[in-house]
């Protein structure tokens, strides 16, 4: 299945940046940015994990792939680049106005758990 690559393949570089982004919050910016700024990286670099295994576990469900399920897995990408990008670029110095579009990525990360419960919806009428 071609979803199930590209969704195994984000996850995993979403899971590998993340877990580098909070080594690096922790190790190397800690002295450097204030602590409302840390709070910020330190948000993106959870979400971002929390969302890659999700992303992970999304593609490693066992059944079909249903339009709900292939909807999953961008709305996932799409809402962490944009939730935990907006974050760590408002902490390295980016305008406050970011945070009007961080948002955006929470409504996708929202969007692709509605697309699993649709999913396992999908299935239940199988």
């Amino acid at each position: 299945m071609h979803e199930a690559r590209s969704g195994i393949l984000l996850a995993g570089l979403f899971g590998l940046l993340g877990v580098a982004a909070g080594a690096f919050g922790a190790h190397g910016l800690e002295s450097r940015i204030g602590p409302e700024q840390l709070e910020w990286w330190n948000t993106a670099a959870r979400y971002q994990q929390i969302h890659a295994v999700a992303l992970l576990v999304t593609c490693a469900l066992p059944g079909p792939w249903t339009r709900a399920r292939k909807l999953a897995i961008p709305l996932f990408a799409v809402g962490i680049v944009i939730f935990a990008g907006t974050l760590d670029a408002m902490a390295l110095g980016a305008p406050r106005w970011f945070g009007a579009i961080t948002p955006l990525g929470g409504l996708a990360l929202m969007g692709g758990w509605a697309a699993v419960i649709g999913h396992g919806l999908a299935l239940r009428e199988r």
